[in-house]
């Protein structure tokens, strides 16, 4: 049996969100319909549109359901380029920056002529709300993650929707990494800023609280002018037409319900494993360095230097022995690359090849990290022998 440490890649299904999905996928008919069948089926669709935007704390009609991540986050990032104001042809964009964010501004960059403004990260990975009010005069749109998925660090998301609000700069948080680990609020991040430009728009994924793979939401205001990337049929606000997948929006909603539920008490066990970890890691191999925040950081998030072993090769040998944990998101399409948040954090390209990111998550338990303890060391002495 594999002991899975990659929770932050993606999460066990819920067996409550595959029963809502398996339920909600029963009925028949079209959301969009207008005779009854089509009705009933609406009916479950807004139920998790409330229930998704009670956990997110914003409005359900400002809950627009997407297939993930990585498509909010091209909703958000594009449709507010299109939508921005006269003059505007800057990019605010943190180092450190998941790859759909990344990308996606490389592609306005390299299509639509954006500039980017660059953030550096400290040598934590956080994002100082300093560093970020310095790049955003005259800015289109800013971006930036709640909590950073390779390091764990979590940023304070309320000062960067601040600064963001104070310059009159639309933003857009990835809360991917954050939900289920720490409190989220989109309304509680706006502050005072409803009615004004400042924080407009925040990711989710589904699949990383257990929910199924293909679902996922981006929160968007009232207020904003998001231009959609699809259209035809006008479906939620007209921002993603489409027929809706309400089995999808059902699992997500009652997947997210259940992580925020447990939320609290699961920070404090898996804080509780990840410290016993992580002392444990460093009494056998001295050289180990914890990177990421000491303290601002996801309860479950273990992101670690081993110094002169290869990534790939720890991988390799932790796999051979039956465990499961990742370089980080830098794994682009199976090939493994040099962490592009690890060098964000001033380590040049050979440490950002050194790193392990391994996560814990609800199902892991005690024995899986005696497990990890047990091996690792072992494997890094061979991996850094090689």
């Amino acid at each position: 049996m594999t002991v899975y440490l990659d929770h932050a890649a993606t999460a066990p299904l819920r067996p409550e969100a595959r029963d809502a999905w398996l339920e909600a996928a029963a009925h028949l008919g079209n959301a969009s319909s207008i005779h009854g069948a089509g009705q009933d089926v609406r009916r479950v669709l807004e139920d998790a549109r409330e229930r998704l935007a009670a956990v997110l704390d914003c409005q359900p009609i400002e809950v627009v359901f997407t297939s993930g991540g990585t498509e909010s986050i091209n909703l958000a990032l594009k449709g507010l380029w299109w939508a921005r104001r006269d003059g505007a042809d800057t990019v605010v964009l943190p180092d450190g920056e998941h790859h759909a964010t990344l990308d996606t501004v490389a592609w306005l960059q390299a299509h639509e002529g954006a500039r980017i403004a660059p953030v550096a990260l400290d040598g934590a990975a956080r994002i100082l709300p300093q560093r970020f009010a310095a790049a955003l005069d005259g800015a289109a749109v800013a971006t930036a993650l709640v909590a950073n998925n390779e390091a764990g660090t979590v940023n304070d998301a309320a000062a960067l929707a601040a600064a963001a609000s104070a310059h009159g700069v639309p933003l857009h948080l990835d809360a991917v990494a954050a939900l289920g680990h720490v409190p989220v609020s989109f309304r509680g991040w706006r502050g005072d800023a409803s009615g004004s430009t400042g924080l407009v728009a925040l990711s989710v994924s589904g699949h990383k609280l257990g929910a199924p793979v293909g679902t996922g939401a981006l929160v968007v205001s009232r207020e904003a002018g998001l231009t959609a990337l699809q259209h035809g049929g006008g479906q939620q606000r007209a921002l993603r037409a489409g027929t809706q997948d309400v089995a999808g929006a059902a699992a997500l909603s009652v997947a997210a319900e259940l992580a925020e539920a447990e939320r609290e008490a699961e920070a404090t066990r898996l804080a509780a494993l990840r410290d016993a970890l992580i002392a444990r890691l460093r009494a056998e191999i001295p050289e180990l360095i914890l990177l990421g925040d000491p303290r601002d950081r996801l309860p479950g998030n273990v992101h670690v230097h081993l110094p002169g072993a290869p990534g790939e090769s720890l991988l390799y040998l932790l796999d051979r022995d039956g465990i499961a944990v990742s370089t980080g998101s830098a794994c682009q399409a199976g090939v493994p690359e040099p962490s592009h948040v690890v060098m964000a954090m001033g380590y040049d390209e050979r440490a950002a090849r050194q790193v392990l990111r391994i996560t814990l998550g609800r199902t892991t338990t005690p024995a899986d990290v005696d497990a990890l303890a047990a091996s690792l060391p072992a494997a890094y002495r061979t991996a850094a022998r090689r």
